[in-house]
């Protein structure tokens, strides 16, 4: 745990060291009247990009860190969370998919996003996609670490601001254009990455007139394969009370009598734990019920534009009409497989039992033999589609020297649909030998063949092992628009101690429906190769082989297990549902709209900027209100919070090179949409043997996650294009958002009467993070001609959190208070990027690395502990760039060359006796071609 001492000895150790030798260097020089503003971007090479992204650093009222482009079109990511992961505090996560997708600033996720300092959201959501943004529409990338006033309250977290290209940046013309290929050697595939942009600048008669364009397309095919020892139940030893079986799960099928599940540190692990079951205290053993896997590839697609049209019909006006649209397309195949790791009857009704091992020194089941375990494969598609347009028209005017007013009037849409379809193919096995881990967290399966068949039962490739199941058919829709209208005033009063006073508000009308679609069905007993005939034979198109998908070198030789097996192919059922239904014997329905919620908000800010001798900052107030209207179907709502944001940031040059900076705000996380929707989903237990179902459902009287922020840094520019820098930083959140749960009895769709355990989000959590950050850029100079030009940015991140989470009873009630770790926080994490920067050709080899971290619970169901976590990951990435001349570049990349497992665990502590899932991705190796002019 940090305490505020360390932090205090360790801000003012650092000072005293590296004051000492920057106050030798002469007298002070007052920063404080610099501009903020990001200059044209003309540079060249990585070193010049970090030179000003130092400097936008550097003359900041707040404590910000930059990624600036090279050159139009030359950021070296695929897109924005990739460039992310290089800067200090920031931590990425979710290599799946083909690309990173998760950020957090300081450990935290809550960030809010910004384009050119505008709101951007993706469907029913509050955060945009942001890997549905191409880095080749990027000029910059501003991290705000702390915030003004006059910036948007939300994201707890931090803010993120993507800056894209506009004409007034060019000096004329420019046209560029880029193509790539990125080859995936899991998919085995190559796809397109390409983009162009055209802008031109004219003066006329009634001005000066700008136009851009600048549009992307990528495609990306990707593969992952995943294995996975499942959760763990408590098991009668081989010497059960009267009227049980040896080896069995404790009240399988039947009322949860003996133990409670879903515990924050789950059931005793020591060898000889007892459960009390009637009058008599019984040992047990934990196992997992099952294991299982997944192969998911896809294709998808993500075309982009940005359009920018700028008019300054004279020095004081200038107008602005902008475009900016994100697409997103992809047709995924999920291919599971799944077995029980428990006998159910026995061996056609003869019960064989054959000893299990154990963890040494406890009751966790290690390996062992199973015989006739129940198992499904099922094949999964899922064809999603985004749309996401935002529109603006702005002016800037300057009436006098003094003063300048920016107002912009916003709209924005965003759509999302998906069609999901799937159907599993059932089976019980012979038997088979499951080790739960057998290399370093990976698991291990093997099944048996029965010798009295003719069929192989350890193929499980085969189609004649399975029969046909269930099929789930499902759709869902969200609509999220906006309309927002700003207006900033700027005065310049010229006093001795206010350099600008800012003042504005903001009106903003938004609305989100989510509409979803559930059914399915099962056919009559067939086989599975019957059922594809009966879909031929209903006019289904191409053949039966059509309908099977066969995955072919499963995890790639990286666990012990069988290499291929056979599932329906869901995008088969996706192309002839109609077909599908007319088999079953359904019809599509229309989807049912799960909620309709319109929110008003408003806000008003004013902050001002002063100057007192070598010390200058902001001191504002910002206030916030909103309201929502909801209705949910069968029911209604209203929801609204104010606040009053204070904020006060204090810069002080204390050299010429060394500046110290203390900063306090106050910021907002505003429930998500769909996190308020009282309506309730029950499903019925997909393991055999587990007698309660699941339910998860929202909360209308979710109120905003309020944090208090508090942070200290210390800069020191010791060189033209290099500096030192440190922070300390603490986050005080109150209302945290966790799930709550109590069962509930009701009748399943199944139609057994059963209890539920349902899920909701309530806030009944508060936390603490603190932390430390180090960063470093430095180009050492007077280096012999052949090593100048090397260089390395590194950053360092030391993070503490604290959180309280709730046990709960049946009824609801909370049943205890357990402190544990924020979700997604690495107590450290590091970058080291080194650069080798010369005239025609620059050469980066990225590491990146971040400690073990909790990423969230388990369902309440069971024995394991509650908690998943992830273990340490690193990636190490490279790229080279080649001018062949001033205006065509040649380029070569490759990504996640370690090519490492990425594993996860229940419970801190426990990566090795209860071992989660183990996943690997493709590494990625790419080359392309930039031309300008």
């Amino acid at each position: 745990m940090f305490k505020r001492s360390l932090l205090s000895s360790a801000v003012a150790g650092a000072i005293a060291l590296i004051g000492q030798q920057a106050i030798a260097q002469g007298a002070t020089t007052d920063k404080a009247n610099e501009s903020t503003e990001l200059e044209e971007i003309i540079v060249i090479g990585p070193r010049a990009s970090l030179n000003q992204a130092l400097d936008n650093k550097r003359f900041n009222t707040q404590i910000v860190d930059s990624i600036v482009s090279e050159d139009i079109g030359k950021f070296p990511d695929n897109n924005v969370v990739e460039a992310l992961q290089r800067v200090s505090g920031v931590q990425v996560t979710g290599r799946g998919g083909g690309e990173i997708t998760t950020v957090s600033i300081r450990g935290l996720t809550d960030v809010h996003t910004t384009v050119n300092g505008r709101d951007v959201f993706t469907g029913t959501g509050r955060a945009v996609a942001l890997q549905d943004i191409p880095a080749s529409l990027l000029s910059a990338v501003d991290v705000y670490k702390t915030r003004s006033a006059s910036q948007v309250e939300r994201g707890i977290a931090g803010s993120i601001d993507i800056k894209t290209h506009r004409p007034f940046d060019m000096e004329g013309m420019k046209v560029v254009l880029s193509v790539k290929g990125n080859y995936s050697d899991q998919s085995e595939k190559i796809d397109p990455n390409v983009s162009a942009l055209l802008s031109n600048r004219w003066e006329t008669g009634v001005g000066e007139f700008g136009a851009l364009v600048n549009i992307s397309y990528v495609e990306t095919h990707y593969r992952d394969d995943d294995i996975v020892a499942g959760a763990a139940f408590p098991y009668f030893t081989a010497n059960p009370p009267t009227g049980h079986q040896p080896y069995k799960i404790m009240n399988f099928g039947a009322a949860n009598n003996y133990w409670q599940p879903g515990l924050t540190n789950g059931l005793s692990t020591e060898a000889g734990s007892t459960l009390a079951v009637g009058d008599q205290d019984i040992e047990y053993l934990l196992a997992r019920d099952a294991m299982f896997g997944r192969v998911w590839e896809a294709k998808r697609e993500r075309p982009a534009y940005n359009v920018s049209m700028q008019w300054a019909p004279s020095e004081k006006l200038e107008l602005l009409g902008e475009v900016f649209y994100t697409g997103y397309r992809q047709e995924q195949q999920t291919s599971m497989w799944f077995t029980n790791t428990f006998e159910e009857e026995g061996n056609s009704g003869n019960l064989l039992i054959d000893t299990p091992t154990v963890y040494e020194g406890t009751n966790v089941i290690k390996s062992r033999d199973v015989y006739a375990p129940n198992g499904f494969q099922s094949g999964d598609a899922l064809k999603g589609k985004t749309d996401s347009y935002l529109y603006a028209l702005g002016a800037t005017w300057r009436p006098s020297d003094l003063i300048t007013v920016d107002t912009e009037l916003l709209h924005q849409t965003s759509e999302f649909h998906d069609d999901f379809f799937a159907q599993r193919f059932d089976r019980k096995a012979y038997g088979l030998t499951a080790d739960f881990n057998a290399d370093d967290g990976t698991p291990a399966l093997s099944f048996w063949d029965d010798p009295s068949t003719t069929i192989n039962e350890a193929d499980m490739a085969d189609p004649a092992n399975w029969m046909a199941g269930t099929i789930y058919d499902n759709s869902s829709s969200q609509k999220g628009d906006s309309t927002t209208l700003t207006v900033d005033t700027t005065w310049n009063p010229a006093y001795e101690y206010f350099d600008f006073v800012k003042f504005g508000v903001k009106a903003e009308k938004r609305g989100a429906q989510n509409f979803l679609r559930e059914q399915g069905g099962a056919p009559s007993s067939m086989t599975a190769l019957d059922f594809a005939q009966a879909l031929i034979d209903a006019s289904a198109s191409g053949d039966t082989s059509d309908y099977f998908y066969h995955v072919d070198d499963y995890m790639h030789g990286r666990a012990d297990v069988f290499d291929r097996y056979v599932t329906a192919s869901g995008l088969y059922l996706v192309d002839n549902g109609d077909v599908v239904r007319s088999v079953i014997g359904y019809e599509r329905e229309a989807e049912a709209r799960t909620f309709d919620i319109q929110e008003t908000s408003y806000a008003a800010y004013v902050t001002s900027k002063y100057v007192v001798g070598h010390i200058n900052g902001e001191v504002g107030v910002r206030y916030v209100d909103y309201t929502q209207d909801m209705d949910f179907g069968d029911s209604t709502g209203k929801g609204s919070a104010t606040k009053v944001l204070p904020s006060l940031s204090l810069n002080w040059n204390i050299t010429d090179d060394l500046i110290g900076r203390i900063a306090y705000t106050e910021t907002l996380r505003m429930p998500e949409f769909n996190d308020l929707n009282s309506t309730q989903f029950f499903y019925d237990p997909l393991t055999e043997g587990v007698s309660y179902g699941t339910g998860n459902g929202g909360n209308p009287d979710l109120k905003p996650v309020e944090s208090t922020n508090y942070d200290m840094s210390l800069e020191w520019y010791f060189t033209e294009g290099s500096s030192l820098y440190g922070a300390v930083f603490k986050r005080e959140l109150e209302g945290i958002v966790i799930s709550g749960s109590k069962i509930v009895r009701r009748v399943g769709d199944d139609d057994i009467e059963r209890d539920y355990i349902l899920r909701a989000p309530v806030n009944a959590s508060d936390g603490e993070l603190s932390g430390v950050e180090l960063g470093l850029v430095y180009f050492p100079n007077n280096l012999p001609d052949v090593l100048d030009g090397l260089g390395v940015q590194a950053s360092y991140t030391m993070l503490d959190s604290s959180q309280t989470t709730k046990d709960f009873n049946d009824d609801g009630s909370v049943a205890a208070t357990v402190e544990s770790k924020m979700a997604g926080v690495s107590d450290s994490s590091y970058s080291v990027q080194a650069l080798y920067d010369k005239d025609s050709y620059d050469v980066r080899l990225t590491y990146t690395w971040r400690d073990e971290f909790y990423t969230g619970d388990e369902a309440a169901l069971f024995a394991n502990p509650i908690q998943f976590w992830s273990r340490p990951e690193q990636s190490l990435d490279f790229q080279l760039n080649v001018d062949i001349t001033n205006d065509l570049v040649i380029n070569t990349y490759a990504r996640n060359i370690l090519d490492d497992k990425y594993q996860n665990y229940y419970g801190k502590g426990n990566e090795n006796l209860f071992n989660f899932g183990t996943a690997v991705y493709s590494r990625e190796f790419g080359a392309g071609i930039r031309y300008s002019f």
